[in-house]
């Protein structure tokens, strides 16, 4: 009989290589961030999960929309963040999130800025660009799996769950 994991043993989707209770789950729980990476990871979390409210509670008020629907966001499959910063009360995190696209793959990159406000980090905006991605047999597979592309997803032809 295998012994099935509660979600907080989970790997954390924010691709930090620990479990989702000791990561991106105390953030969402209200734990505050410490780092604008911090937050971020949380938020994409937040997105892979369908947590909304986190989402919106995170976005700073000068910029936050008054609703936000997931209904069409991409099926997410990783994230690599590509450098982040921090001076004083500003941070910048610059990240590329992959998703699956049909039968193949596309990215999110986006160099994101942040506040913190009375010992919260919160999302201000940022510059995004996306595009489709063409990994090679031999690199490694953008679901995260770690493994070839050639002996994941492209043989599998789908991502892994």
């Amino acid at each position: 009989m295998t012994e099935q994991l509660s979600p907080d043993q989970t790997p954390c989707p924010c691709g930090s290589g620990q479990d989702y209770g000791n990561c991106c789950q105390r953030l969402h729980l209200g734990e505050p961030a410490g780092t604008p990476e911090a937050l971020m990871r949380s938020r994409y979390c937040a997105f892979v999960l369908g947590l909304t409210d986190y989402l919106l509670a995170t976005w700073h008020a000068s910029t936050r929309p008054d609703s936000l629907s997931l209904e069409s966001s991409p099926d997410w499959a990783s994230l690599r963040i590509l450098g982040s910063s921090q001076d004083g009360d500003a941070g910048t995190v610059h990240f590329r999130a992959i998703y699956r696209a049909g039968s193949g793959w596309g990215y999110l990159e986006e160099q994101s800025d942040f506040v913190r406000e009375q010992g919260r980090w919160f999302y201000v905006a940022g510059d995004t660009s996306e595009g489709t991605l063409k990994p090679g047999r031999n690199e490694p597979c953008p679901c995260g799996s770690g493994k070839k592309h050639k002996t994941c997803c492209l043989k599998t032809g789908q991502a892994r769950s």
